[in-house]
């Protein structure tokens, strides 16, 4: 019987998690219940998985029969066609919230609530956009694709640690999802190192790229936001994990591009 709950609880969780990080209609197939979404995070790194595994494809498979530069934003489209920009939404709300915020932590998370986009959240889109671009550009179609396999879900595991590190900064009923994550405990932890960091060993195993560079450089970009962040707000909100995310998948991306430049 213990085994039969633990079994459908992994379902549900699981099944969640793609719900939730995904815009596709898993939901018309099974709908977990509503105590399931606030274990997503534990299940972040897998949907990088399938949400890195389609850009990859269309970045690498696009490549040979179009322009590259039309194969990398057409992967770049993919993505935000799988998530519904969610993220990215996430990092324009951040920009907007600590740039036009100050240090007034109550005004911050209002900016970020806001449906509206500012300045800040523009120019931010604009850069990240551009810089993913020129980074993958500068690879080859190959590298590119095993780059990306990579970075998106060593970039969810590692930003997963400020579910670890703080308290959710709003409430459950202000919170923009209506959703406030469990707090990760060491299975959960172990879950997430192993679907963060196999596709990373591959990927490092078969580039023979420096993996102290390559770990450490996102890890670093995380840790100096998580502290802005804490210093800033004493706990943080979906937007936080989305900006995070995508700055260090960015990080990664960059570094790789210095290593084989």
């Amino acid at each position: 019987m213990q085994e039969s709950q633990n079994t459908s609880k992994f379902y549900d969780h699981l099944w969640a998690a793609f719900i939730f990080f995904t815009r596709l209609p898993f939901w018309r197939v099974y709908q977990p219940p509503k105590s399931s979404y606030a274990a997503v995070v534990e299940w972040w790194p897998l949907t990088g998985w399938f949400i890195g595994g389609a850009m990859a494809a269309t970045l690498y498979y696009g490549a040979m029969v179009m322009p590259y530069a039309v194969a990398v934003i057409a992967a770049i489209v993919i993505r935000l066609l799988i998530t519904g920009a969610l993220h990215e939404d996430g990092l324009a709300d951040f920009f907007d919230g600590f740039g036009g915020g100050g240090s007034d932590r109550q005004r911050i998370l209002d900016i970020m609530k806001d449906s509206h986009i500012g300045t800040y959240g523009v120019l931010s889109l604009i850069l990240y956009i551009a810089l993913l671009v020129f980074a993958l550009i500068s690879m080859s179609p190959k590298i590119a694709a095993l780059t990306i396999l990579a970075a998106n879900p060593f970039s969810k595991m590692i930003t997963s640690i400020m579910v670890v590190m703080m308290p959710y900064a709003r409430t459950e009923e202000t919170a923009k999802n209506k959703t406030v994550y469990r707090t990760i405990d060491w299975k959960a932890g172990i879950s997430l190192c192993i679907q963060g960091l196999l596709p990373l060993i591959a990927f490092l195993w078969y580039t023979g790229l420096s993996w102290v560079m390559i770990i450490v450089v996102p890890c670093l970009v995380t840790c100096l936001l998580c502290w802005l962040i804490w210093r800033r707000l004493r706990g943080y909100t979906g937007d936080c994990c989305g900006a995070v995310c995508l700055l260090s998948e960015l990080s990664f991306y960059l570094t790789v591009c210095a290593l084989v430049a």
